[in-house]
């Protein structure tokens, strides 16, 4: 939902966790798979690398360039006040975009294949983030988000 107005989402996702439940986002509901063991081996790294419990992952598969996400924050209620994301990704490069919700000042960052991204304490509150439409790339690339959601 973008503005009160429904669109089709710019991007294949999936979601998992160590137990069944929902999450909902942008007017979408999700109900977790039990996520499968390579994928909880991911999210006990995620643990160990920044010290956060996760529950969940949020996976999108972005089959080319065209595929995107726009501007926002992980700010749902039920990620709690300040929720840590912990990010992978895998395949092609490409870069993401971080921008000040009062300045506007913007950072890029390439997140190359294997990277880790960590989004904690007051990231969601000041800073929106998005993946941009870049035409020219065409190889896929898939971004594993890991966090905790409050049932």
């Amino acid at each position: 939902m973008v503005y009160g107005k429904a669109h089709k989402i710019p991007r294949l996702q999936a979601f998992c966790g160590d137990s069944h439940f929902s999450y909902s986002y942008s007017g979408k509901k999700f109900k977790s798979e039990i996520w499968p063991q390579g994928v909880k081996q991911l999210a006990e790294l995620a643990t160990q690398t920044c010290g956060a419990a996760f529950n969940s992952v949020l996976a999108n598969l972005y089959r080319d360039g065209k595929d995107c996400m726009g501007w926002h924050a992980d700010d749902e209620a039920e990620l709690g006040k300040a929720p840590v994301i912990a990010s992978f990704s895998f395949g092609q490069p490409r870069i993401f975009k971080l921008k000040h919700r009062l300045s506007a000042q913007q950072y890029d960052i390439e997140l190359s294949n294997g990277s880790l991204l960590i989004m904690a304490g007051c990231t969601q509150e000041f800073w929106y983030h998005s993946l941009p439409k870049r035409l020219k790339l065409d190889k896929g690339r898939i971004n594993l988000t890991f966090r905790y959601i409050h049932t």
